[in-house]
């Protein structure tokens, strides 16, 4: 009897040892997570008038934003699809509707921001690419609980039906105040919403 208590013993642990624990999984996670920005990020045709964001957890990766290149959101889940771990996608992504008056203001803001003396720091060939620097998740809740950010351009513009969005990280509160200032100079929106996040409010990953 005591020789099958001490072979149930040593068999339990051994059960133990080869079983992934919990920092595993959470590895693994954060992998997949990894993963799906860096496919979203390859999107050749994703832009500065799109915005995507996603959320992964146990398989299922859910996708949510704005697409205004046509396919994108087709483009974004099909390589979400790909990635090692994603079980199931629940594509969420509002595809904007066309329209040339939303497609003359977008051109109008994207000018007046990026070419602003305080802001042109962010321009393409300027600061770093944030969606791929930044790893935080949640960004206080502002895109939804966990959902993370990913872009490539600092300052993302939404524009549907004349209502305007900016979506995207920057360095401090005064580059917000200024971008949401620029935005609203523009003539022909109806309403602008500045959901821009400053870096330094950001929470770190949990």
């Amino acid at each position: 009897m005591t020789g099958a208590i001490r072979w149930m013993s040593l068999t339990c642990a051994a059960m133990s040892a080869l079983a992934p624990g919990p920092a595993t999984a959470q590895d693994r996670a954060n992998d997949v997570r990894q993963e799906i920005r860096h496919e979203l990020l390859q999107l050749p045709y994703y832009g500065v008038f799109d915005f995507l964001a996603f959320k992964y957890e146990r398989g299922t990766a859910v996708l949510t934003g704005y697409a205004y290149t046509p396919t994108l959101k087709h483009d974004a889940e099909h390589a979400v699809r790909r990635v090692a771990g994603v079980d199931t996608v629940q594509n969420t992504i509002e595809e904007l509707p066309p329209s040339q008056m939303d497609q003359d203001l977008r051109w109008k803001i994207y000018y007046a921001i990026y070419t602003d003396p305080f802001l042109s720091k962010y321009a393409p060939g300027g600061a770093l690419l944030w969606g791929h620097r930044h790893r935080f998740r949640g960004f206080y809740g502002l895109w939804g609980p966990g959902l993370e950010p990913a872009g490539n351009y600092p300052i993302h513009i939404i524009v549907r039906n004349g209502r305007v969005t900016l979506m995207g990280v920057v360095d401090d509160e005064g580059d917000k105040t200024i971008a949401g200032m620029k935005a609203r100079q523009v003539p022909g929106s109806f309403e602008m919403t500045n959901d821009l996040v400053v870096e330094r409010g950001a929470k770190p990953p949990s």
